[in-house]
């Protein structure tokens, strides 16, 4: 019999594109897209849901900083793309932020009070392995997030 499911090498290359309206209706989608992307690279139970969770922030992030478009209707790109490391997820929407956003190494100092936004970014680098951002007034925003392989992880490749 056939063994059905392939060797990481050779299920590892593959580019998935997906555009979705800038509505939380469309977040459960790309979670469930990158969920069967990462269960078909062998990812643990637990590694697919921190991936699953770190991709519905930064869509929900790029919902929240979506312009409105002339048609009315915003769109946020999500790019799940894997190799034989593991598996990069690229989040874009074409909103402008003021003063960009910030991804701090460590949890921020609070006086007492929780801020009204900047803790998924903290969130997303929680749960991954790489986290990087562009943005600012004049392009895109683009969260690139990477989550290494649990056999690479162990070895610290």
């Amino acid at each position: 019999m056939d063994n059905i499911s392939p060797p990481v090498a050779e299920a590892a290359r593959g580019r998935i594109e997906l555009k979705i309206p800038a509505s939380a209706q469309w977040v459960r989608v790309a979670r469930l897209t990158v969920a069967g992307v990462a269960s078909r690279l062998h990812f643990g139970i637990g590694d697919v849901e921190d991936i699953k969770l770190a991709v519905a922030e930064a869509i929900n992030n790029a919902i929240l900083h979506a312009p409105v478009a002339p048609d009315g209707e915003a769109m946020v790109s999500i790019v799940i793309e894997s190799d034989s490391d593991g598996l990069w997820i690229i989040v874009t929407d074409e909103g402008r932020v003021q003063g960009g956003l910030s991804v701090e190494d460590s949890a921020p100092d609070f006086d007492g009070e929780l801020p009204e936004g900047g803790l998924g970014l903290l969130l997303i680098r929680s749960l991954m392995d790489e986290v990087s951002h562009e943005s600012g007034s004049h392009a895109d925003t683009v969260v690139k997030m990477f989550k290494r392989l649990p056999a690479r992880a162990a070895r610290g490749a």
